[in-house]
């Protein structure tokens, strides 16, 4: 029984795009470790930019500095 979590930050990621990551986990879990879809549970996660942080610095303001 797989369990993924993706955890994504909340910029603007479609519902569409959501479905496509979920199906696409599922199938690679199918077709390379012959997981039963089934079982297969993929949760995805959206983040805050405020509350999401790369090399100690918050994704939010990264944002702004890299639209500078």
């Amino acid at each position: 029984m797989p369990y993924v979590n993706i955890k994504i930050t909340d910029e603007g990621v479609t519902k569409e795009q959501k479905a496509a990551l979920i199906k696409g986990v599922t199938t690679l879990l199918q077709e390379v470790l012959n997981k039963n879809p089934a079982t297969t549970f993929v949760v995805i996660d959206e983040v805050n930019t405020d509350n999401w942080g790369i090399r100690g610095e918050q994704v939010t303001e990264l944002r702004k500095l890299a639209a500078k």
